[in-house]
């Protein structure tokens, strides 16, 4: 259904090294359909907000209109999936929450990560128990 409307991210592989690809052309008439909801869905504490968010700073931030229409068509591709699973399954939406991508991670691994982080930074962390 994604590659049908024109949603699905394009694929050119050669040599088995990917390259970025354009996206199909799609339905004319679903596709503007879904990227004006998909506008519509970022404006409001869900998911598909931090999905946005998150596209958009990996390509390239908040200052280029690139990185937002690409964030947007990438929030489209995951609104097309979810109808497509919700009408495949007859079963409801379940939103998975604005905070989905900081807690699906394992906390130790995601706490470790982030000392290690810091510490690239310069100074030196030491973690104790938070107290109750």
């Amino acid at each position: 259904m994604a590659a049908w409307s024109g949603l699905a991210p394009g694929n050119h592989e050669s040599a088995g090294k990917r390259k970025p690809g354009r996206r199909r052309h799609g339905n004319q008439h679903l596709q503007p359909v879904v990227v004006e909801a998909a506008w519509s869905a970022v404006r409001h504490t869900g998911y598909l907000r931090s999905l946005y968010h998150r596209h958009v700073m990996k390509n390239g931030g908040y200052r280029s209109g690139v990185a937002k229409n690409k964030a947007i068509v990438t929030v489209a591709h995951a609104m097309i999936v979810i109808i497509w699973h919700v009408l495949a399954t007859s079963t409801l939406y379940h939103e998975l929450g604005e905070d989905y991508f900081t807690t699906r991670k394992d906390p130790e691994k995601e706490a470790q990560r982030l000392i290690a982080k810091l510490q690239a930074l310069g100074p030196k962390v030491t973690v104790e128990p938070a107290a109750a």
